[in-house]
This record gives structure tokens, C-alpha cells and sequence, in this order.
């Protein structure tokens, strides 16, 4: 059966993209069920408190990746016979600056808790253990290699791996009824995990880590044209993580509800990175050679993410609360109604991936940093209105409203206002309203 509104799509193309993202799937979904597992074993208290470490980690060590990832794979695609050097020189940069966001993560909720009731909290000790997770996480610069050379189905194999070893290893922690910092622990251990096997995998393919050298020039260059993605990533995860910070104040319980509601509504966010990530190189081959088939491609892919997040969004709103209720019985009240919010987000996430790769092929760094900065700065207001009213619910609904006003925060520049309109179209269905009309 046809999609609407995607005549002229590469459908043998597509078949590809769909198999390649079912390695990933399954991956996903096997985490998302152990995820289940871990929110309904611990209970929403505790579950809160993990939660709430980790998206405070989360937004700190947005600045660790340095905004490298697109910029390594262009750098090895133009200049391949230097790609010790960029590998090197990226790698470098990410530990050192890794390994000083650890003290600086632990210092940060000190100061904002040091009036805090609670003698000796325990919840820093989780916190600096999630923080070592980003340091490990520095050598995911071995997948950009990876897709720089067309070859990503050997990081998805690794990735597969780890999960099913991670698993094992927090269903084992589950059986074996342990306290919350061991989650965390396992948390980090997932770092590391992938660490070792990306490793172990350069190495099979021939390569050798030890070859990689460091160069100050290449180390200036490369700061130089990411940073405006180190801000855009931090403001990224301040707009998708703040609402759990913030929702600390109002208790660890409803941090962990809301959570709950987001973790199923969060869980499929890969399928538009996905997706973009496959087909993006052809968009952007198309815009080198003919302007009209990029653009119509690019009507193609937002048509194609609304036509996947919209029929999801109204069905996980009506079966909201049986949803949570069939998932984790009644240990988590309420989490229903934030999910059949919530879950309209996806559809604004999904059509934000797309838009984001098409700035960064035009070179609109800059337009990037600020529809991000934009919907982060929207939440935090929306949070410290509604938090206090609504709880979890107003959360919800100011994650929403963020991700919508980052979204089309393309309407509002002139250079990228048909952009904008094309997004727009593709929400509406404008496409498939109008080959209905023609018939």
C-alpha cells in the first residue's frame, strides 16, 4: 500500500533505510522493555531520583560531545588520508573535556542543594557516577567514523550486543532486589561497554587506535565550526530534560511519574533520527544537482515522519492511562494523562530532526542554535508557570509547546520561511488533501 503524499519516493531505497533501521529497532525496544521493568521494580520515588540524576547529567554533558559527530564524518570524507589526526585530535578533546564536566557536574547540584534538609545525600553519589557515562561516551567519535566511510551497520552490530548485555545485567540486578545506586552504576557500565566494542571493532576492520595523533591546528578548527553546535546541543537537552530538573521541586514521586509518561513517549524518538540518517545523504545530493528534486525530496521525508508520529500520537492519547496502567499497574497515578499529552511532542521532535539536518546542509549553523535556544528558553518559563499548578501535567504541556515554537521557529526567518511553510503543509496534510481534491 502507497503512502499518501510520497509518489516519486525511492521506494527500493527505502526498503533499505526500513531494514537498516530494524537492527536499531530491536536494540531499542529491547532497552524500552527493560526499562519497563527497572520504572515498575524501583517504584516511582526511586525511580524519580534516577531520573532526575539522570537528566541533570544528561544536559551537562551536552557540552562533552562538543557538537563533533557531523563535522568529524565531513572532515574524514574530505580529507581522508588525515583521519588519525581528526580521530585523534576529536578524541582528545572530548576526554579532557569529559573528564573536567565530572567535579564540575558533582559541584553544580552541591551548590543548588546546599541548603538541602538531608544530611550526607545520597543522590550525589548517583549523580557522579552517571557523570563518568559521558566520559566513556567520548569515544563514540569511532561511529562517525564509521558512517563516514557508508559502513554504520558494524556500530549497530556492537550496539546490539551491549544492549543484550546490558540486559542481562539489569534484569540480574532486578532479580537480585539491589538499591538504586546499582542502576546507576549499570547505567554507566553501558558506556563503557560500547566503548570497548567500538574499540574492538575499529581494530577488526584493520585500523589501529594507536596511530591516531593530536594537532592543535586541527583541534582550533574543529572547536571553531562546532561551536555553535556545542550551544545548540546543550539548549537540545535543557528543552527535552529540564522539565524532570525542574520537576524535582515538587518531589521525587512526580518526577518519576512524569518520567514514566516520557520514557513511553521518548522510546521511538530514534526512528526519525533514523530515518534522516539514511536518506539525508541522497537530499543532499539532490540539492548539489537538482534544486527542484531536494526540495521535493525533502516535502517527501516531513510528509513521511507526519504520516509515522500523527497516527501515534492520537492513539496513545486516547489509551493513555490503559497503557500506563497495562505497564507498570498502579504504581504510577496520573502518568496517563501526561502521556496523552506528551506524546504529541513526537510528532514536532520528528519533523525538528528533519528541519535540523536541512540547516546544517544550507550552513545555517547559527539559525540552528537559535530555534533551539528558543524552545529551551520557552520551557523554562512555561515550566515555572505550570509546575507549581499542574505538576507532571503542566510539564507535559509545556514540553509541547517547546518543541512546537523550536520547530517552527523557521517561520520567523525570511531565508527560511518556505522551510518553515513546507512543514507546516506536511502537518496538515496538505499533500494528501490534495491528491484526494485532484482525483
Amino acid at each position: 500500500m502507497k503512502i499518501p503524499g510520497l509518489k516519486g519516493f525511492d521506494e527500493a531505497a527505502f526498503q533499505k533505510y526500513v531494514k537498516n533501521t530494524g537492527w536499531l529497532m530491536f536494540g531499542k525496544i529491547l532497552s524500552m522493555f527493560v526499562g519497563f521493568i527497572i520504572a515498575r521494580y524501583l517504584g516511582a520515588s526511586a525511580f524519580g531520583e534516577l531520573s532526575f540524576a539522570d537528566a541533570f547529567t544528561t544536559i551537562i554533558a551536552a557540552v562533552g560531545a562538543l557538537g563533533l559527530d557531523s563535522f568529524i564524518i565531513r572532515e574524514i570524507i574530505n580529507d581522508p588520508k588525515r583521519k588519525e589526526e581528526i580521530l585523534g585530535t576529536s578524541l582528545l578533546l572530548r576526554l579532557s573535556i569529559n573528564a573536567l564536566l565530572i567535579p564540575i557536574t558533582a559541584g553544580i547540584y552541591l551548590f543548588f542543594h546546599r541548603n538541602s534538609e538531608q544530611p550526607g545525600d545520597p543522590l550525589i553519589w548517583i549523580i557522579v557516577i552517571l557523570a563518568f557515562a559521558s566520559f566513556f561516551k567520548s569515544f563514540n567519535i569511532i561511529d562517525s567514523y564509521f558512517q563516514s566511510q557508508v559502513a554504520s551497520k558494524y556500530v549497530v552490530k556492537v550496539q546490539n550486543i551491549c544492549v543484550i548485555l546490558s540486559a542481562a545485567i539489569k534484569v540480574f540486578l532486578v532479580y537480585m532486589n539491589l538499591p538504586l545506586i546499582w542502576f546507576a552504576v549499570a547505567l554507566t557500565f553501558d558506556s563503557v561497554m560500547l566503548a570497548v566494542g567500538l574499540i574492538i571493532m575499529y581494530q577488526a576492520r584493520g585500523e589501529n587506535i594507536l596511530r591516531w595523533t593530536f594537532s592543535k591546528t586541527r583541534a582550533y578548527s574543529l572547536l571553531k565550526q562546532s561551536f555553535p553546535l556545542i550551544l545548540s546541543a546543550v539548549m537540545v537537552s535543557i528543552y527535552m530534560k529540564i522539565d524532570q530538573v525542574m520537576l524535582k521541586e515538587v518531589g521525587s514521586v512526580e518526577v518519576g511519574i512524569y518520567s514514566a509518561a516520557a520514557k513511553i513517549s521518548e522510546a521511538w524518538y530514534f526512528i526519525p533520527i533514523a530515518i534522516v540518517t539514511s536518506v539525508f545523504p541522497a537530499i543532499i545530493h539532490a540539492r548539489k544537482t537538482d534544486p527542484e528534486r531536494y526540495l521535493k525530496r525533502l516535502r517527501n521525508l516531513y510528509d513521511l515522519l507526519v504520516f509515522i508520529s500523527l497516527p501515534v500520537a492520537i492513539i496513545v492519547s486516547f489509551f493513555g492511562s490503559d497503557i500506563i496502567h497495562f505497564l507498570y499497574t498502579d504504581k504510577y497515578q496520573g502518568a496517563g494523562d501526561m502521556l496523552s499529552i506528551h506524546i504529541w511532542s513526537g510528532i514536532f521532535v520528528f519533523l525538528g530532526s528533519a528541519s535540523s539536518q536541512y540547516l546544517l546542509a544550507e550552513g545555517f549553523t547559527l539559525i540552528s542554535f537559535q530555534r533551539t535556544a528558543m524552545g529551551a528558553i520557552v520551557n523554562i518559563l512555561l515550566n515555572l508557570w505550570l509546575i507549581p499548578l499542574y505538576g507532571g501535567v503542566g510539564a507535559s504541556v509545556a514540553t509541547l509547546i517547546a518543541c512546537m515554537v523550536s520547530t517552527f521557529y523557521l517561520l520567523l526567518i525570511p531565508k527560511t520561511r518556505a522551510q518553515g511553510i513546507m512543514l507546516l503543509k506536511s502537518l496538515f496534510l496538505f499533500t494528501a488533501f490534495q491528491k484526494i481534491f485532484k482525483r
